[in-house]
């Protein structure tokens, strides 16, 4: 029953094969741990073993994989999360995402590390994991109802209310390219459509409920650790008090929020769709994650224009701007209800407020016509049009089919120069950070596998006044500019990035206010493995290095490290008025990141980096 010498983990990875109908069990070696963690490194390296190059996405020989980590489950606030991979089937590239909440710790409490699962059912099914012990059951009355529905569905169908569940609504069953994998509800796995790849199996739900936790080394050290974090939260961070978003006019102010599809840089009503507003206007009540105090979610209820049930939670910073500045729209309820409605039908807020954007923007260009959206003026600021839009995404009706495929596909769709206006990286929609302000976050969106992903980059901003005191740990010694693109940048680009990605391997909160040090010791106490930074900055560079031979292998080259033409062209209006990325300076850039990532100047990982990571079977 698993690999006794562990500690914080199970020593069990769950295998289930749809098709045939087929559990078993795979308990890997102790080194297997070691060298990857969990997450993002249990993931790629399942891919990278044992999916065939070129395969469909959507398709049974992809496979599609929930991983924890090593601080998964333990009494530790940020250790309930859980990662989630596949071959992409909105990028065609590496895919991944993460989710909070409590779904994560309940995975490990029910007695695996990860699910492995392969083929496609021939019919609707859930998955039902109780105290490791798991089995298919058959979900054809389950199908095509909304995310909440089928969670208390499955929790009075199991007869027990502390089931946990992750669920597909209509997005994911109607392979809508970014749909998402909604966990308890409220916390999305959202980027890169793992909801569709999990629609792709005709698999409704993963249901849990687990009873015991994995043996720690020296529990006595996560409990000071949780005690510090309880008494010291409230100094350390903000977000207890309005999640994430509360800075949304600073960003406004700096040019670092994106308005009308990237292209503006002053959104006038920012402060009508802040979470100080949304507070003030319609209230709301605080949530949070498994072991945590710091209660960073939101849950929102508006009853009129539009009904919003706060069950589905609140809009943080990403999902305010993707609907609101980015679309034009200032009205609170419409950018509250796109959320409820993306949580409510499993999408990723990020790709379809920025894709109808898109489509706003094309609208505008004449590209699209009234003809294309039944007659709906999809106009900048029309929040009527953007709500109907969406819905349409989601059951792929009219437009919404072409916009389901992402903004890429969209453009090429649409053609006459829409491609111009679509502003991704590899397929995949950039974040709510605009890499003009954030030069060195720009560098990591082009390279990094998923694409453009905010989570595991640098964020520039936090360089202008300083060193952070948490970056202690790293050789990185002075302020620099959030516009400045030099070598002395890509150094911290580098650096940070390992850093950053390492919660991607641990499968922890980037908002817990931990320092860099009391991770490491966290990570010790757990495993009552030796740690040191330079140990697990190389986890963290062994799976940058795998995701990106992945990558190579779909024939997604260092042609694809590209940013989308927009960000060549400076905003049109406020502070950072005049500011582009330069193509030619980030190409030269990019080639000495490639440098310090051991790749040669194609971006192909050398032999030696390859060996030096003991990754020497990937290449």
């Amino acid at each position: 029953m698993g690999n006794n010498a562990l500690h914080g983990y199970n020593g069990r990875i769950l295998r289930v094969n749809l098709s045939a109908g087929r559990i078993s069990v795979d308990e890997p070696p102790a080194d297997y741990y070691q060298r990857y963690l969990g997450g993002r490194g249990f993931i790629v390296t399942t891919l990278l073993k044992e999916l065939q190059a070129g395969i469909d996405p959507l398709g049974p020989e992809n496979k599609l994989i929930f991983a924890t980590g090593p601080l998964t489950g333990m009494p530790l606030p940020g250790a309930g999360r859980n990662s989630v991979g596949a071959k992409s089937p909105l990028t065609g590239a590496y895919g991944e995402s993460e989710a909070g909440g409590f779904w994560g710790a309940e995975l490990k409490k029910a007695g695996f590390d990860a699910i492995i699962l392969e083929g496609k059912a021939a019919s609707p099914v859930y998955l039902w994991l109780q105290d490791g012990q798991a089995e298919l059951r058959e979900a054809s009355h389950l199908w095509g109802k909304e995310v909440a529905e089928t969670h208390f569905a499955l929790q009075s169908e199991l007869a027990d209310k502390l089931v946990r569940t992750a669920i597909i609504g209509q997005g994911g069953e109607n392979l809508v390219r970014f749909a998402s994998i909604i966990h308890d509800i409220s916390h999305a796995a959202g980027r890169t459509g793992m909801g569709a790849v999990m629609g792709s199996k005709n698999l409704k739900a993963i249901a849990l409920r687990g009873r015991t936790v994995p043996s720690m080394a020296h529990p006595e050290i996560i409990r000071d650790l949780s005690l510090w974090l309880a008494k010291n939260f409230k100094t350390k961070t903000n977000l207890w008090k309005l999640g994430t978003g509360d800075n949304i006019a600073a960003n406004n102010l700096m040019g670092n929020l994106p308005i009308l599809n990237f292209r503006e840089g002053s959104f006038a009503e920012v402060e009508k769709i802040s979470p100080q507003a949304i507070r003030s206007q319609f209230g709301w009540a605080m949530h949070g994650c498994y072991a945590c105090p710091v209660r960073c979610k939101k849950r929102v209820k508006i009853g009129a224009p539009w009904f919003v049930d706060p069950i589905y939670g609140g809009p943080e910073y990403e999902t305010l701007a993707a609907f609101g500045s980015d679309c034009g729209v200032s009205d609170p309820a419409a950018v509250c209800k796109a959320h409820e409605i993306c949580n409510r039908h499993g999408v990723d807020t990020i790709t379809a407020g920025s894709t109808i954007a898109f489509a706003m923007e094309c609208f505008e260009r004449g590209l699209i016509t009234s003809r294309d959206t039944d007659g709906w003026e999809l106009k900048f600021g029309n929040a009527e049009a953007m709500l109907h839009i969406l819905e349409q995404i989601v059951q792929r009706q009219g437009l919404g089919a072409v916009l389901a495929e992402g903004s890429r596909a969209a453009a090429r769709q649409i053609g006459h120069g829409a491609e111009d206006l679509s502003v991704q990286v590899k397929g995949l929609e950039l974040p709510m950070h605009d890499p003009r302000l954030k030069q060195g976050m720009g560098l990591h969106y082009s390279v990094h596998a998923t694409g453009a992903d905010h989570c595991s980059g640098l964020q520039d901003t936090q360089l202008v006044k300083g060193v952070p005191e948490d970056w202690a740990a790293l050789d990185v010694g002075e302020a620099m500019p959030s516009t400045e693109l030099s070598p002395r940048k890509v150094r911290a680009v580098y650096q940070n990035g390992l850093w950053k990605q390492l919660n991607n391997y641990l499968v922890f909160c980037n908002f817990v206010p931990f320092s860099n040090s009391q991770l490491r010791e966290a990570v010790e106490a757990v495993t009552g493995w030796p740690m040191s930074d330079w140990r697990l900055m190389k986890t963290a560079e062994r799976g940058i290095t795998m995701a990106r031979l992945f990558n190579l292998r779909e024939g997604i080259t260092a042609a694809e490290d590209r940013l989308p033409k927009r960000m060549g062209e400076p905003q049109l209006s406020g502070n950072l008025k005049g500011v582009a990325v330069d193509p030619a300076k980030l190409a030269e850039m990019q080639k000495l990141y490639y440098q310090m990532l051991g790749w040669d100047e194609r971006g192909v990982p050398t032999w030696a980096r390859l060996v030096e990571l003991d990754i020497a079977w990937a290449g």
